[in-house]
């Protein structure tokens, strides 16, 4: 009887594209399908790792880096490794890669796995249709990770017109010949595209989904052994903003972009955030994270996401042992890191001039709940 193999699919696209909307889409679709999710963020606040934490917890983080960067495969087989456990009972995983990945080179860290656990599963482009044409524009390799994709998915259609959609998918056709794309909306692609859905059973232990301590190794010499490479992982990785220059990948994505990170405990006043949303310069291409506003009345956490000239705030309950805290990542290419951080320390509430309900209008024009 040939062994069972775990479908590992790589679901990749540009920053703000909607992979980590995509990915959680199809956690809360899985049905009783048990899936393993690997997210490799750009920045050191790992903003989408924390958003796909939050609808399920079998997840490894690769944060502050690209994972197109490692020298070999040991890193990301040992991740593989963990998740692919029989006792784990995984039945898909999936690679949310950082929207500045190479993915030809995830892929081909896939393919050079020593585990014969785990099988490649193809690649998902996810493309933002509204922002398409004008980052082709300045990152043409983007037509490449098109033509390799096993499946493009169109997302955000909803914001462009009918021809202007008609066209896109042309285009898309065109660079990606033979290969499906299919248009939709906020990342709701119907999970059985990806991988065969199994029937929920909520009353069986069988089909719940992984805490950490399930899919951790037991053994003390394993864990010594995570121990030293999760360590060699997070000093390879310290600087992955620039991780371009030093792994010689000059030509990926991520050569030329930074991140820079904001963190407040101190509620940010809206308007000045709001003044500061809509002057951020043209070099700062994606905003997401969460704010946290003092205003009587909207005291929920807002998240925020922005690529660029699209923004939008999602309105949502704090989770009971959530910390209230504003925390933020800003990517962009020639940006003056000093005077972001600088311009978001300006847009603090203070006691002295605390913000009342009429100041949230602006906010409000842009949130969903």
């Amino acid at each position: 009887m040939a062994k069972r193999q775990i479908p590992v699919i790589v679901l990749a696209g540009f920053l703000g594209s909607g992979k980590t909307t995509l990915l959680n889409h199809l956690l809360r679709r899985s049905g009783g399908t048990r899936i393993g999710a690997v997210v490799n963020d750009f920045g050191k606040i790992e903003i989408d790792a924390m958003s796909v934490a939050g609808q399920v917890d079998s997840m490894v983080s690769l944060g502050n880096g690209c994972l197109c960067c490692a020298v070999d495969t040991s890193e990301l087989d040992g991740f593989l490794d963990r998740l692919a456990r029989p006792a784990a009972r995984i039945d898909v995983i999936v690679i949310e890669a950082s929207g500045l990945a190479e993915p030809q080179e995830i892929i081909r860290m896939i393919l050079a796995s020593d585990n014969d656990s785990v099988v490649y599963g193809g690649l998902v482009e996810v493309v933002d249709a509204a922002e398409f044409a004008a980052t082709r524009e300045r990152h043409p390799e983007l037509d490449r990770h098109v033509g390799i994709a096993d499946l493009v998915v169109l997302n955000k259609s909803d914001r462009i017109g009918d021809e202007a959609r008609e066209s896109l998918l042309e285009t898309l056709t065109r660079l990606a010949p033979g290969t499906p794309v299919v248009p939709v909306s906020h990342g709701r692609i119907d999970p059985e595209m990806l991988f065969d859905r199994k029937p929920r059973e909520d009353h069986l232990e069988a089909v719940r989904q992984l805490s950490f301590e399930d899919i951790l190794l037991t053994d003390d010499d394993e864990h010594d052994h995570d121990d030293e490479r999760d360590d060699k992982h997070e000093h390879d990785h310290e600087h992955g903003d620039h991780c371009g220059e030093r792994c010689g990948h000059g030509g990926h994505l991520h050569s030329g972009y930074e991140s820079v990170e904001f963190r407040s405990d101190t509620p940010m006043h809206p308007r000045r955030l709001m003044d500061f949303l809509d002057s951020r310069p043209e070099g700062l291409y994606r905003v997401k994270g969460f704010v946290h506003f003092g205003v009587t009345g909207h005291r929920d956490k807002f998240t925020l996401h922005a690529v660029g000239d699209f923004l939008r705030f999602y309105r949502s309950p704090w989770a009971r042992s959530e910390e209230r805290v504003t925390q933020l990542v800003m990517i962009g290419r020639g940006i003056d890191a000093g005077a972001l951080k600088e311009g978001l320390e300006s847009c603090r509430d203070t006691a002295a001039e605390a913000a009342e309900e009429h100041s949230m209008w602006g906010v409000l024009r842009y949130a969903q709940t």
